[in-house]
């Protein structure tokens, strides 16, 4: 590998001199933080993570390579979605030799074939400090002086970049799921399969409201969700019946703004698989992976909502539910790959609705 000299350069002025060892490229984005200390793969191809930079702060990343890939019930193992999502990556020690009974490549080999950037040699740990104190904020990777434009806010959702284009279908069980792909992790699907499901996955502005189903969910996704107007009125008319409802990070927010809640974008957002929850209806507390930068602002819930999880670092809302109706939500991801499991379970109570609602 002929590495090159490259810089992380962010908006606000500082700059991270290093070497290049993925595609030989220059390239911007929101730049983000990642907390967690393994699941790479899992996290490059999360379409939750599209048009970002993402931050490792982990300091030895590469070590076990990239997964050979196989395909089961139609989606590929290993992996959350077919695509890496993110704008370039940037590491601290970045480990070209790898050792892994299942590895097929090398993580920088990978990249440089998806033609995503990445730059190692800089202090991750002093790049998260200025994100922490500063909030995330735009930033490029710039090789050999290469130098990009400043990347453009969205006006158009993301959602539209990363969501399937087609109805698809998955399973062949007896309940029906009708899945809202906001860019869906392949992972909430294989958690949905293990309970006999037959899951129709649609394009996130799909108008569904004359469909026959027996649960829907809608899923997680980049961007602000104030954007995603189609989803929210069809989701509005939905709430409306009482069909369970269940919604996983950028779901939860799309369900608070089609009950008439707000939300609002955090300062530099929650990417990690460590982060603690607690829930109000028992007071346990759960380790959860989230991924987003976005929350919802529970001062104007309506009164048929409740705040279900909070956040223990920063007491920002995790979940939401319904008082009476079949219909709840969490900011985290239930279904983390990989891990933690903690909250798995929530999947079942998800499927007892259904199959309470059927009876």
């Amino acid at each position: 590998m002929i590495e090159q000299h490259a810089r992380l350069v962010l908006e606000n002025g500082c700059s991270f001199p290093g070497e290049s060892f993925g595609h030989p490229r220059s390239a911007t984005g929101e730049v983000v933080f990642n907390t967690a200390m393994t699941a790479y793969p899992e996290s490059l191809t999360d379409p939750s993570y599209y048009g970002q930079i993402l931050v490792a702060t982990y300091p030895l990343i590469g070590n076990y390579g990239i997964p050979e890939s196989g395909v089961h019930q139609g989606l590929m193992s290993g992996f959350e979605s077919e695509n890496i999502h993110i704008q370039g990556l940037v590491v601290t020690d970045y480990s070209e030799k790898f050792s892994h009974w299942n590895a097929r490549e090398s993580l920088g080999h990978w990249l440089s074939r998806h033609h995503i950037p990445a730059i190692h040699g800089i202090d991750t740990r002093a790049v998260t400090k200025v994100l922490r104190e500063q909030g995330s904020m735009r930033g490029k990777i710039v090789l050999d002086n290469r130098d990009v434009t400043w990347p453009e806010y969205d006006t158009v959702t993301p959602v539209s970049k990363v969501s399937t284009n087609r109805v698809r279908t998955y399973g062949k069980g007896t309940h029906q799921i009708l899945l809202v792909d906001c860019g869906v992790k392949y992972n909430i699907i294989r958690s949905l399969l293990q309970h006999d499901t037959t899951i129709r996955c649609v394009p996130w502005d799909f108008d569904y409201t004359g469909e026959q189903y027996d649960g829907l969910v809608i899923s997680n996704g980049p961007g602000d969700p104030a954007l995603c107007r189609p989803a929210i009125a069809h989701l509005k008319k939905a709430l409306q019946q009482q069909v369970p409802v269940f919604g996983i990070c950028l779901g939860s927010q799309l369900m608070a703004l089609a009950s008439g809640a707000g939300t609002y974008k955090l300062k530099y957002g929650h990417r990690s698989h460590n982060q603690p929850v607690i829930c109000h209806d028992t007071n346990r507390c759960y380790i959860t992976s989230q991924n987003h930068g976005y929350a919802v602002d529970t001062q104007n819930l309506s009164e048929d909502w409740l705040p279900w999880f909070s956040n223990l670092n920063d007491q920002s809302c995790e979940g939401i539910r319904h008082r009476g109706m079949p219909f709840f939500a969490t900011q985290f991801h239930p279904e983390a790959s990989g891990g933690p499991t903690d909250t798995a379970f929530l999947f079942d109570q998800f499927m007892n609705e259904v199959i309470r609602h059927k009876s």
